[in-house]
């Protein structure tokens, strides 16, 4: 069990998946071999450096399949191993779609593999570079992916898997910000990043149309923590990148990437 000392630094709710890679932690102590993870968020691979960081003999590495990766897979391993890009069994997929009649996004596509019966984990980014459509996947389950998904809501789409080379450079349309907040609520954050008032936030995530992590949300008052990434629907996600410390008049000066869908 993760010391009350750790564990008191984080949410409850993020308690289980500490639990979960401290006992990975000990069965690559204890067993003396690497063990992969699943795609992680920026949240839970901020977790997981914390915890495995306090275990001698151990380190891990991380990857999303292609270098600016955001969703990544962790192999936790003894000093002995030497991890290379294709331990992490990531399997790279094209949507095959009719372009000229048809769009797609990232909420339809996420929505529409998920709809499938399949774990959000199993996925890691959805990128596009404004045209094409790619996204990676667990290898162990590429099969069955391949086989469950042939629409994206109404569309008719195909996967074909593509090799490492293949892969698009996403486009980043994020905004760094520096601001100094008066808390960590989610609906604080998500007035101060899309520049709308407190109350209309407050509405949003009670309205259900904020997800912290990529589940929803609806408490206004939770508090985030660094690599926290808060998507709110019809505006796009902020993500926190570091919590630089208190002003003199007792803010809190953060420092936020914003992706803004109504830019």
């Amino acid at each position: 069990m993760v010391d009350s000392n750790v564990s008191q630094h984080y949410r409850p709710d993020e308690l289980p998946f500490l639990e979960s890679i401290d006992s990975l932690s000990g069965r690559v102590e204890n067993e003396y071999r690497p063990i992969l993870t699943n795609f992680l968020n920026p949240r839970q691979l901020y977790i997981l450096e914390t915890i495995v960081n306090r275990y001698d003999g151990i380190t891990f590495k991380t990857f999303g399949g292609f270098a600016e990766a955001e969703m990544k897979r962790a192999i936790a391993f003894p000093e002995y191993f030497t991890p290379t890009d294709g331990d992490f069994n990531i399997t790279a997929f094209q949507i095959d779609y009719p372009s000229k009649f048809a769009t797609l996004s990232h909420g339809q596509i996420l929505g529409s593999i998920m709809g499938a019966g399949i774990d959000r984990d199993v996925i890691g980014d959805i990128i596009t570079d404004g045209l094409n459509w790619q996204f990676m996947c667990e290898s162990e389950m590429a099969d069955y992916v391949h086989a469950q998904v042939d629409k994206i809501g109404k569309i008719k789409v195909k996967l074909k898997e593509i090799d490492p080379e293949q892969i698009i450079h996403p486009t980043d349309e994020s905004e760094e910000v520096t601001t100094t907040v008066s808390s960590r609520r989610v609906d604080t954050l998500v007035s101060d990043g899309f520049h709308i008032s407190r109350h209309h936030a407050k509405e949003l995530v009670d309205g259900g149309q904020v997800r912290i992590n990529w589940v929803t949300s609806d408490r206004p008052d939770l508090e985030l923590s660094i690599k926290d990434i808060v998507s709110v629907r019809g505006f796009g996600r902020i993500v926190i990148k570091d919590i630089l410390g208190m002003t003199k008049k007792d803010k809190i000066r953060i420092v936020i990437d914003v992706y803004n869908r109504n830019k």
